[in-house]
């Protein structure tokens, strides 16, 4: 594939955007060196760069867009709303109706705030948590890789950078599927933690009842129990992996596949506790979310015909039939290459990821730039394996075929040395320090 117009662009963009995209996981230190599409427009589960590539794409706007790019009932929904306007001065009788969709389809809520990120939403839940408890101190879970770009969570990975230390100390952290490591925060700081907050699940799924075992500790402790289902939401199921593994938090946080790819997130719980950010209680105020965007109105269109399609059409149970197909086939093609314990195909089939080991069967970011410089030769922008609405079984079938013909190559750096095969330097983890 040619990318000389892409490359040619690229210093340009850091020339006017701080990393050369307003991404992090979108960024070039995450792609082979000399494959750094750009991307002009998407359909589907196809995209094209501005070099005339098309790619079958798998990241779906980092897990956003679950319909489809470019979602015909969704874009026409969003369209017709901001020919009626878009912002106005005193809410929108769209913003009732977009609440009360949402608190119709997850069990256990009572009220809803939308706003843009995830990252506002779950630093609401947090503000919610720490007022309604009048504790400060945060626990999240430490092998899940981000909640927020907000200090409260970023004082607690390698990218600290302009964050006070005191903030820094108030986050700690416990592990995923081990409850001791829950047990022992709450021995360490009794009294102390406001909220416990954790995905419900990412690459493992919860063992020994952790989810509500946890949820009986933060009950037994006093402490807010959220559960963040940026990812799982809208994949799991339409109520959410919180109804896929029958749990009520306290509150939640969903954003992403909300809108397939429109900017909606939404923090949603219990009255008791979400009420502090309205005017109907007598108590301290809490300055909960307040943007003037947080409600574009287009936005809550593309949500409320994206849920829509979700409750009328069988959007999760594709996802889940699609990831299988390809999670099998790929599946199939390592083993045949003798790549099973080297690119291991993880995750639910409706949110999959792949693994990349070297010669000892450690990670190696070596070899993950490896395969993805050789899927994009074929046509295929993978960076995870997240499946859409969109994709058909040819797309899947040209998909396992692709990752065959790189598992060749990749065999073939293993036996021989990567250096033979990989051109460029390799891709970086976006929690490092230093570039």
């Amino acid at each position: 594939m040619d990318f000389s117009k892409s490359l040619q662009l690229n210093e340009r963009f850091h020339e006017v955007i701080p990393g050369g995209g307003h991404t992090y996981a979108k960024g070039d230190d995450q792609y082979p060196e000399f494959m750094l599409p750009y991307i002009v427009r998407g359909e589907g589960c196809h995209v094209w760069d501005l070099d005339g590539n098309e790619f079958i794409e798998y990241g779906m706007g980092l897990r956003a867009v679950t319909l489809g790019h470019a979602y015909k009932p969704v874009v026409e929904a969003a369209y017709s709303q901001m020919l009626k306007g878009n912002n106005f001065t005193r809410p929108a009788t769209i913003e009732l109706e977009c609440a009360e969709k949402l608190l119709s389809i997850i069990d256990g809520t009572e009220m809803v705030r939308f706003s843009k990120s995830g990252s506002d939403v779950n630093a609401g839940a947090i503000r919610l948590s720490r007022a309604y408890t009048g504790r400060d101190m945060i626990a999240v879970c430490g092998n899940q890789p981000f909640f927020s770009s907000d200090d409260w969570f970023m004082g607690s990975t390698p990218l600290s950078a302009g964050i006070p230390k005191a903030i820094q100390d108030l986050t700690i952290k416990f592990k995923y599927n081990d409850i001791d490591s829950v047990k022992e925060i709450f021995g360490q700081y009794p009294g102390e933690i406001a909220c416990l907050i954790l995905e419900p699940e990412k690459e493992q799924e919860p063992k020994d009842n952790f989810l509500h075992e946890v949820q009986r500790i933060c009950k037994e402790h006093g402490t807010v129990f959220i559960l963040d289902e940026m990812i799982t939401g809208f994949r799991w199921h339409n109520g959410g992996a919180q109804r896929y593994h029958n749990i009520i938090p306290d509150l939640c946080t969903f954003g992403k596949a909300i809108a397939n790819g429109f900017s909606v997130a939404a923090v949603a719980g219990k009255k008791e506790i979400m009420e502090l950010g309205g005017l109907k209680h007598d108590k301290e105020r809490v300055f909960l979310m307040s943007g003037t965007h947080s409600a574009e109105n287009h936005g809550l269109a593309a949500a409320l015909a994206t849920m829509t399609i979700y409750e009328s059409e069988p959007v999760v149970d594709t996802l889940w039939k699609q990831g299988e197909r390809l999670a099998s086939g790929l599946r199939k093609a390592a083993s045949e290459n003798g790549l099973s314990e080297y690119v291991p195909i993880m995750g639910r089939p409706c949110c999959l990821v792949f693994g990349s080991r070297d010669e000892e069967k450690k990670p190696s970011q070596p070899f993950r730039t490896l395969l993805l410089q050789e899927i994009m030769k074929r046509g295929i922008l993978a960076s995870s394996l997240v499946i859409s609405y969109s994709h058909t079984d040819d797309d899947v079938d040209k998909t396992i075929e692709a990752f065959h013909e790189a598992f060749v190559i990749y065999r073939k750096a293993l036996d021989e040395g990567i250096e033979k095969y990989l051109i460029g330097r390799p891709v970086k983890p976006v929690w490092r320090k230093k570039n």
